[in-house]
């Protein structure tokens, strides 16, 4: 799954990151996307691009062509 297929207050885990330039790779994970890391939408912009994520406590924007290299998974919220 792709992040830019999310709606806002979905949430999601990182599966993986694909491979790209290296440098954007390292600069992603030194942000904290890292496998397993869970996060929510919180804001897409009106055209879709750039997408804003709330992960380990900030919030990211991403560009679709920057967020299409992370591989991700949906992840279902229990209802109490």
């Amino acid at each position: 799954m792709q992040l830019s297929e999310m709606k806002v207050g979905s949430r999601g885990q990182i599966k993986s990151l694909k491979p790209c330039e290296k440098g954007y790779r390292q600069r992603l994970i030194s942000l904290g996307l890292l496998p397993g890391t869970e996060f929510v939408v919180s804001r897409i912009a009106p055209l879709g691009d750039p997408i804003e994520i709330t992960v380990r406590g900030f919030a990211l924007s991403l560009r679709k062509n920057e967020a299409s290299i992370i591989q991700i998974e949906a992840v279902e919220t229990a209802c109490i």
